[in-house]
């Protein structure tokens, strides 16, 4: 079974949007955990549009199931809050601060000497690191490489093509996850990940480790209920 960490940013752009505490994001999370969820994912970025860093440090205090933080090891602040609340597992991912969203996993050959310095501080305390990888093998081995525990799979590109053929869709992520398994990386996938797409991508890469979901199980979760959601994505993950 592929675990499933749920991402609460929208839950925090919501609360933003008025100022106020409502909805508050630690009950959110905590419910998550209650209602099945066996991760929680953050993603602070350095505007604090939606998780603001004082939430990391308040999430870290209460939760039971794994804490996952994501965002780009080049901003300095970045590493000092995760070295700080020293979570389950770190993703390292190369976003901008004007993206909307990530777009485009890390260059691990290019990018191989800032890595291995970055995975090396946080595997020093403790925290297992993932790294953010477009499905390509020489990328994922480029993390091995870099001393990185795991990758994700960026999976854009997977949903976008999933109702044309997906098959052909799933084909370089196959492909990209065995060469992880060869290698020894752990196996994470997230981004547009859904309740249309996510059972064929676990059903094909059966040692899927997690999946990182935020955007389309909130937005589901306004019509069938959050509780609900999340138990119809923890089905989707059982083979």
């Amino acid at each position: 079974m592929t675990r499933l960490s749920v991402n609460i940013n929208k839950i925090a752009t919501l609360r933003n949007s008025r100022g106020g505490d409502n909805p508050n994001v630690i009950k959110v999370a905590l419910d998550c955990e209650r209602f099945g969820a066996q991760g929680i994912t953050v993603h602070p970025r350095p505007d604090e549009r939606h998780i603001r860093y004082q939430d990391v440090y308040d999430l870290k205090e209460v939760l039971r199931t794994e804490f996952n933080i994501e965002g780009n090891p080049l901003e300095k602040k970045f590493v000092e809050l995760v070295l700080a609340n020293k979570p389950d597992q770190v993703t390292l991912v190369p976003d901008t601060l004007q993206a909307i969203t990530s777009n485009s996993g890390w260059d691990t050959i290019r990018h191989r000497a800032q890595l291995t310095d970055l995975i090396g501080q946080f595997k020093a305390a403790k925290i297992r690191v993932s790294v953010f990888v477009d499905a390509d093998p020489h990328m994922v081995e480029g993390a091995k490489l870099c001393g990185a525990d795991r990758v994700e799979l960026y999976t854009e590109p997977y949903a976008a093509d999933y109702f044309e053929n997906r098959q052909r869709a799933i084909l370089p992520f196959i492909q990209a996850a065995e060469i992880a398994r060869e290698v020894g990386l752990g196996l994470n996938a997230g981004h547009d990940l859904s309740l249309d797409n996510l059972k064929f991508i676990c059903q094909s890469i059966p040692w899927l480790d997690e999946v990182s979901i935020g955007h389309a199980l909130i937005a589901d979760a306004l019509y069938f209920g959050l509780e609900n959601t999340i138990q119809m994505y923890l089905r989707e993950t059982v083979l």
